[in-house]
């Protein structure tokens, strides 16, 4: 057995004895490396955040920032890490420190570290320069989009000296290890093999051997981007006794484009799938920056979001509303399922336990009306009260397709098929979209909860409705 090692700070460092649940984060401060906190423990604060070198999506290599408290370090073998101290030194900071500093944009510095590495990811993002001068409320002069510190949370400074601490740093030198380093290709995914005290991480290579190993261990948990299980881990203090790792399977890190549909791999982060569809897929390009955070995003994928079977998951009301399929591999095959018959109960589904989802598909062409609207407590990094997606066609005035995914108001993600029926080949005026919202209204079976009330998210169901036919009714008739 090779043993298992990660680059921090461009040493290189065993990952064992650690166990195989142990987050980056507990054991990068096992080591001394104390820069990274603990805040939150579940993706929401970002002050674990650190810089993880990737396969790029422009360059070779890419440094994108990720919750160092949700990734088992074992997830990490053969990778390469860097902290907030490994970017730089008292007497010599880093860019990215330096203008936090100066800008009085660190003051208890609990949530500091996390900030700089965010933004370090950003700083180093190789097609930053490309906005340069686009200057907006959410961009800087200097290209830097402050969604990329969307994870990030300070309780003491506010964020105005951190936004202009983000907007002055310049670009990096061209002596910058870390810059140059992108140039380099990126890390190769390892098999590994993490076992102590009955329990086991594996990561295996190939999509075949890791159906193997689920044929052998059908109780075996199944992770990506460890966004969802870390939580589980962290906060309700849950361990499973063989984990999975799919997240580099090639075979669920393909995106294929055809002329009648998309193959949008399992594994691939969202953050991937948002740079690489490039706006493309126009209801996911609504989706994208409401899900979650940049950090949660840049480990996050469709896989697990789907995997999960969660009737908030934010994912599933777009995909539904795009008429998509999830492709499922198994030890006899592939199978399709059409996303609106894959759900089967509160966090189940048909997909058996020797199974994994390869990929999801969405059918070609995409209807040219589209809306994506999440009701939440906060406007981003949050977790959705009702979540509804649109995808509808209007031709002549009149609607020739529709479909529309809810997410929050059932037990499982569902197409609120009554109200389609009630649109499809009527005219697209405001007599029909006000029969539509009161089918609307009445979808699902919503819940009182701490997040609302069944009757607020009835009245938010309907009132989206109304938002998407005010924003696009004269655009339809023109």
């Amino acid at each position: 057995m090779v043993t298992a090692r990660i680059t921090v700070d461009g040493e290189l460092m065993p990952i064992s004895p650690a166990a195989p649940t142990t987050t980056l984060l507990e054991f990068l401060r096992q080591w001394g490396f104390t820069g990274s906190k603990e805040g939150c423990a579940e993706g929401e604060c970002g002050a674990c955040s650190v810089l993880l070198a990737r396969a790029g999506v422009v360059g070779r290599t890419e440094w994108i920032a990720v919750n160092a408290c949700l990734i088992p370090v074992a997830a990490l073998d053969g990778q390469e890490v860097v902290t907030a101290e490994g970017l730089g030194t008292p007497g010599a900071l880093h860019p990215v420190q330096r203008e936090l500093a100066v800008r009085g944009g660190s003051q208890c510095g609990y949530c500091t570290p996390g900030f700089v590495c965010s933004m370090a990811a950003e700083y180093y993002r190789p097609d930053r320069a490309a906005a340069d001068g686009a200057a907006d409320a959410e961009h800087g002069p200097n290209g830097f989009d402050l969604h990329a510190l969307s994870g990030n949370l300070c309780r003491c400074t506010g964020y105005r000296p951190i936004r202009d601490a983000a907007f002055a740093v310049g670009m990096p030198a061209a002596d910058d290890p870390l810059a140059r380093r992108v140039s380099d290709a990126p890390p190769e995914p390892v098999p590994t093999v993490l076992e102590q005290d009955g329990r086991a991480f594996v990561r295996p290579a190939t999509l075949p051997a890791a159906l193997d190993l689920l044929r052998e261990r059908p109780d075996a948990v199944v992770v990506a981007g460890c966004t969802d299980w870390g939580v589980e881990v962290n906060i309700r203090d849950r361990r499973a006794g063989y984990v999975i790792a799919v997240d580099q399977l090639p075979e669920l890190r393909e995106l294929r484009v055809e002329p009648d549909h998309l193959e949008l791999g399992a594994a691939l982060t969202l953050t991937e799938l948002e740079r690489r569809l490039a706006g493309g897929v126009p209801l996911l390009s609504k989706l994208f920056p409401q899900f979650a955070s940049r950090l949660i995003r840049n480990s996050a994928t469709l896989g697990g979001n789907l995997g999960t079977g969660s009737p908030i998951g934010d994912a599933a009301p777009a995909l539904l509303a795009l008429g998509a399929s999830v492709l499922l591999a198994g030890p006899v095959g592939e199978r399709e399922v059409d996303l609106a018959d894959y759900f089967t109960g509160y966090r189940r589904s048909v997909r058996r336990p020797d199974e994994l989802i390869r990929a999801v598909r969405i059918p070609r062409p995409f209807a040219r009306l589209c809306g994506f609207h999440k009701i939440a407590k906060r406007r981003f990094d949050d977790i959705s009260s009702v979540a509804v997606a649109f995808a509808i066609d209007v031709e002549d005035g009149v609607v020739r397709t529709v479909r529309i995914g809810l997410g929050g108001v059932a037990a499982t993600p569902l197409r609120a098929r009554d109200t389609e029926a009630a649109l499809l080949g009527r005219s697209w005026s405001p007599e029909t979209i006000e029969v539509a919202v009161r089918i609307l209204e009445s979808e699902g079976t919503p819940l009182d909860d701490h997040r609302a009330s069944a009757e607020y998210r009835r009245a938010m169901l309907g009132q989206s409705l109304r938002e998407l036919y005010s924003r696009t009714g004269e655009e339809v008739h023109a």
